[in-house]
């Protein structure tokens, strides 16, 4: 895909990096960020606040491409501060983007609005996708649940609309992989918790493929699960990424150590406990296919990326 205008709401942090990486050199990306950045190459960053229309609004003229990535981190505690802000960051953004959507005489053509595969059950038992997949209703659940309903409710009649629910989303450049390397040098990569619970994930390049891959099919719209074909358990996540990068072994974490250690590091131990297990099975039955179906190739192929002196192997 060359040349063309790709908008990407709060598009600094890790999955931002990734497609300003994968689209950057052949179309222009304008970043909508709180701190802008440096204008570099094709890449601009223009101010927003995620919930009022300003200047950045004319940016979204004769836009391919609009992808919003709002949201405050869930890495932190969930008071009950934390917890609105949550909410919304999502919301707000969401539906100011919808808002700008409508007084532009040129709208962007597609909008591709995040939210994450843990909006399904905890899952030992079975694999949810977006025929069969049950939504529960616990916090997490209630948040993609809210981002979601205001994207829905926006109507934007010259924009097609597409919900991305992203898995654990791996990558060279940061994400979840970065913690858990350096517990893996200290001889802490082991499983988290009993190990059962699955580990839906994504390499970032297959999530950067799957937006270029909706672009260019302006017959898909809804929600898709972006999540790779084949996931793991905590067990055999852990298992393989020690290969990747060397390491015979690894000490658990069980759960009890777990939950001093989220309070200690201001998060909770839903982030690796909750058992994530989603299939992109409408992606994959319209015709896509993934670069990283199976998770140790995809690990191998990150690990060599990495600087040496930010992960050295053994």
């Amino acid at each position: 895909m060359k040349n063309k205008k790709i908008v990407i709401a709060a598009g600094t942090g890790f999955i931002g990096k990734g497609l300003i990486d994968y689209f950057g050199q052949d179309n222009d990306i304008v970043i909508l960020t709180r701190q802008p950045l440096t204008d570099s190459g094709r890449i601009s960053y223009v101010q927003w606040d995620g919930k009022t229309q300003d200047a950045w609004v004319s940016h979204l003229e004769r836009t391919d491409i609009l992808i919003n990535l709002a949201g405050k981190s869930v890495n932190c505690r969930y008071t009950e501060e934390n917890r609105k802000e949550i909410f919304s960051s999502r919301v707000a953004s969401t539906q100011v983007l919808g808002a700008a959507i409508q007084t532009l005489k040129h709208p962007p053509a597609l909008w591709i609005n995040s939210s994450s595969a843990t909006i399904y059950r905890h899952a030992e038992d079975r694999p949810m996708d977006e025929f069969t997949g049950e939504i529960a209703d616990d916090f997490s659940v209630q948040v993609c649940k809210q981002w979601e309903g205001a994207f829905n409710q926006t109507v934007t009649p010259h924009t097609r609309k597409v919900i991305l629910r992203i898995a654990i989303t791996i990558g060279h450049q940061g994400g979840v992989l970065t913690p858990l390397m350096n517990l893996m040098k200290f001889g802490l990569g082991g499983y988290h918790g009993n190990g059962r619970q699955q580990m839906s994930w994504v390499h970032i390049d297959d999530v950067c493929r799957m937006v270029e891959w909706l672009y260019e099919h302006p017959e898909q719209e809804g929600v898709f699960n972006c999540a790779a074909p084949h996931p793991v358990n905590n067990r055999q996540f852990m298992r393989a990424l020690r290969k990747a990068g060397g390491h015979l072994f690894g000490l658990p974490a069980y759960t009890w150590m777990l939950k001093i250690g989220a309070q200690v590091m201001g998060t909770e131990t839903e982030l690796v406990l909750k058992s994530r297990w989603v299939l992109p099975t409408r992606a994959i039955q319209a015709g896509f296919v993934f670069h990283y179906p199976e998770l140790q190739p995809a690990l191998q192929q990150i690990i060599r990326k990495l600087p040496r002196r930010r992960y050295h192997l053994i």
